[in-house]
């Protein structure tokens, strides 16, 4: 029924003035049968699913008899996803903890999770940086948005990684120039400027950067606080400050050097050239180079991967390799093994090795 728009599925443009003419031309496009091929399953917030070929849709609260599918549920914030595999749709409740908003101006918000349903926190937030216009250039009111959702898929249980990408062919292509250039001193030092930014490398689940296109200025900062940067083919890197007559502001002088050595970031700091996404790949500073048409569900096969392992881990994991960056040797050496001691006192630690000697796989309840 999806077929016109599988690979990405539908995506509710959250707080967009045309989200409903969009969502009635995704209904109209709709027609044909299901994909087999699909390995995921969408959860979008207040999306209201496509109704079957020959029906009328009707309110929020109506159930298709045909597919036995209940629509969303707005007070009780449950979630349609429509699964390919089985040809029909499901619902599914989100934890509790979980604070999306219906709508956002800037972003691009769902959910999606595996065919396996025993798997246990096993789903992946996506969001997608949405001012294709600009660029996705990173206003402050987009990266508020952008805090939120993350936060929320933080908080929520049945999520075990975040995915960030961006809209059209830009990731981000740098800070909101527009916005700044009136600013002045007292206002930018008072207001503290891009230190909210940081406010992503708190986030405890781990974050893949999917960059579809330009990562310039604060987009290749933006990409470097997630812990696995992808990119499309066709991506670029930069940052380009210098030509404005600044400095990278959010982590560009600090977290470059780190990832590619101190040559390479005086290099892109001093010229405000770019480099290619291969060149990226070659120095370190992103781990795969993908087709950008594949990009997207890379990311989301990486992230299920990520999210079927125990969650009290993987945080801990990332936690230990984060830590490496601001630590003695003989200080992270005594951290990574205090929380590989501590993970004895878990559920999971129990289940994976007696998966491990028993040749199946585990079953993690992330405890």
């Amino acid at each position: 029924m999806l077929s016109t728009i599988a690979r990405q599925q539908i995506v509710h443009r959250c707080g967009g003035s045309s989200f409903l003419a969009r969502r009635q031309a995704a209904i109209a496009k709709t027609s044909g049968t299901p994909s087999s091929a699909s390995r995921s399953v969408t959860y979008i917030a207040g999306y209201y699913p496509p109704t079957i070929a020959g029906t009328k849709e009707k309110n929020c609260m109506k159930s298709y008899n045909s597919c036995n599918n209940k629509a969303y549920n707005h007070s009780n914030k449950t979630f349609n996803n429509y699964n390919k595999s089985s040809s029909r749709y499901s619902t599914r409740r989100l934890s509790s903890k979980a604070e999306l908003k219906e709508s956002y101006d800037h972003i691009l918000v769902e959910c999606r999770f595996p065919e396996d349903n025993s798997v246990v926190g096993g789903g992946v937030g996506v969001i997608s940086l949405h001012r294709p216009k600009a660029l996705n250039a990173l206003c402050d009111a987009l990266f508020e948005d952008l805090i939120h959702a993350v936060r929320a898929f933080d908080a929520d249980d049945d999520i075990g990684c975040i995915v960030i990408t961006g809209s059209g062919k830009a990731f981000a292509a740098g800070a909101d120039i527009s916005e700044m250039s009136k600013r002045e001193f007292a206002d930018v030092y008072k207001k503290n400027m891009f230190a909210q930014w940081a406010d992503i490398t708190k986030v405890s689940k781990p974050i893949i950067a999917a960059i579809n296109g330009f990562a310039l200025g604060g987009g290749c900062e933006l990409a470097m606080m997630c812990d696995i940067l992808l990119a499309g083919s066709k991506a670029q890197f930069g940052q380009p400050e210098i030509n404005l007559g600044v400095i990278p502001g959010a982590g560009g002088t600090q977290r470059l050097i780190r990832a590619v050595g101190k040559s390479k970031a005086m290099e892109m700091c001093l010229t405000g050239n770019r480099i290619s996404a291969q060149e990226a790949h070659d120095i370190g500073l992103v781990s795969k180079v993908i087709d950008t048409e594949f990009l997207l569900d890379e990311a989301v096969k990486m992230g299920f991967s990520i999210a079927e392992k125990g969650s009290v881990s993987v945080r801990m994991c990332k936690e230990a390799v984060n830590a490496a960056e601001e630590m003695t040797l003989t200080e992270g050496l005594r951290l990574e093994r205090r929380l590989f001691h501590a993970l004895f006192a878990t559920k999971d630690q129990k289940e994976g090795m007696a998966a491990f000697l028993e040749k199946r796989k585990a079953n993690f309840t992330n405890e």
